[in-house]
C-alpha cells in the first residue's frame, strides 16, 4: 500500500524545475528613502525601468536614492456644492428663485 500511495506537495511554494544551469537576470539593489527615516531596499533587474517613488508601509511616498524628485503636483481645492452652483447661476439668479420660492411657500401656508 505504500508504494502505491500519492505524494503530496504543497501549493505554490516549491517548483519542480531544478535550478541547475539556470542563468537568472542580473540585479542590482534600489534604495527608497522614506520622510519618516525607513528606507527600503528592492532588487531590480539591471534592465527594468525603476520606479522613482514607492509606497512605504507607513503609508509615506519613498523617493528614489539619488534619483531625480518628481515634480510636486498641483493641488486642487475640492468643489463644494456652492461653488458648483455659481458655476451655473449668478447671485442675482438666486436672489430671485428664492424670493420665488419663499412666495411659493407663504401662498401654500395662507400667509
Amino acid at each position: 500500500m505504500a508504494d502505491r500511495a500519492l505524494r503530496g506537495m504543497r501549493l505554490g511554494t516549491q517548483s519542480m524545475e531544478r535550478t541547475a544551469g539556470m542563468d537568472l537576470a542580473e540585479r542590482h539593489e534600489v534604495h527608497y528613502d522614506c520622510p519618516k527615516g525607513h528606507v527600503l531596499v528592492f532588487p531590480f533587474a539591471a534592465e527594468a525601468d525603476v520606479p522613482l517613488s514607492w509606497e512605504c508601509h507607513c503609508g509615506s511616498l519613498a523617493l528614489l536614492r539619488d534619483g531625480e524628485r518628481p515634480e510636486p503636483r498641483e493641488v486642487r481645492h475640492q468643489r463644494t456644492h456652492w461653488d458648483m452652483l455659481l458655476e451655473r447661476r449668478t447671485i442675482a439668479e438666486l436672489e430671485e428663485l428664492l424670493q420665488e420660492r419663499l412666495a411659493v411657500l407663504r401662498a401654500s401656508r395662507g400667509a
